[in-house]
């Protein structure tokens, strides 16, 4: 994966607007969970990447120290042969002269080659360094956005348990709602005030029934004494 493949990567991560994920889910609970998840990977993903991209500055800056070490040895050895040439002219001896100063061009020769190769290598190192720092900062705000989304994850499992609860209560309260005549209590009373009626019924019922068998009786007792006085005047007739 290459640097720009990451930097954009994290980047993009790192920017993105939880508030417009969540308007456009349809279940947010969900949506919050598999986010956190993908959120949770590409963190693993990003620290694995930037990692080697740390460790491949890390060399780079190994390689430079190096070279600028050697371009240092190489001076000294440069200085120190053609001092050494220097001493061996003035003895006279022009041949062993002239043996160090070639020595000298030699590592001078490596001394301008290792500055050149770390003079080369300043540029990668400093755009590596600054794709470093940018890729440490979209991983802390990788982190923080996780952060959020698991807080907001639990604020939302919260509320819709919240909800669920008052819900249920007023479904609770409302099948028991003694003024609602569709609710079973109603119906109950209905049931007690029916059978209530029927028996106040059957009791005027049985009391009627009651009165005409005394009327019945009155009137046989009228017609039994009609019967006898009918008797008694006709004994008086016939005296």
């Amino acid at each position: 994966m290459s640097k720009q493949t990451i930097l954009g990567r994290v980047t993009q991560l790192a920017k993105a607007n939880i508030n417009a994920l969540l308007d456009q889910a349809e279940d947010p609970q969900k949506m919050l969970d598999q986010l956190i998840r993908d959120y949770s990977n590409n963190i693993t993903e990003a620290e694995q990447a930037v990692a080697t991209t740390i460790g491949n500055l890390r060399m780079l800056e190994a390689d430079h120290k190096e070279d600028v070490e050697a371009a240092a040895e190489w001076g000294a050895k440069a200085l120190a042969a053609s001092r050494k040439a220097d001493g061996l002219r003035a003895e006279g001896s022009t041949a062993d002269a002239d043996t160090f100063d070639n020595l000298a061009k030699v590592a001078l020769g490596r001394q301008l080659r290792s500055e050149k190769e770390a003079k080369t290598a300043e540029p990668t190192i400093a755009a590596q360094t600054e794709v470093v720092d940018k890729l440490k900062s979209g991983l802390d705000a990788m982190k923080e956005k996780l952060t959020e989304l698991t807080a907001k994850r639990d604020e939302l499992v919260a509320r819709a348990k919240t909800a669920q609860a008052q819900n249920t209560m007023l479904d609770a309260v409302k099948s028991i709602d003694v003024m609602d005549p569709t609710s079973d209590i109603a119906r109950f009373e209905d049931k007690v005030r029916r059978e209530e009626a029927r028996a106040l019924g059957r009791q005027e019922l049985a009391a009627s029934s009651l009165d005409a068998q005394f009327e019945a009786l009155d009137d046989l007792d009228k017609t039994s004494e009609v019967e006898a006085r009918l008797a008694a005047l006709k004994s008086r007739k016939a005296a």
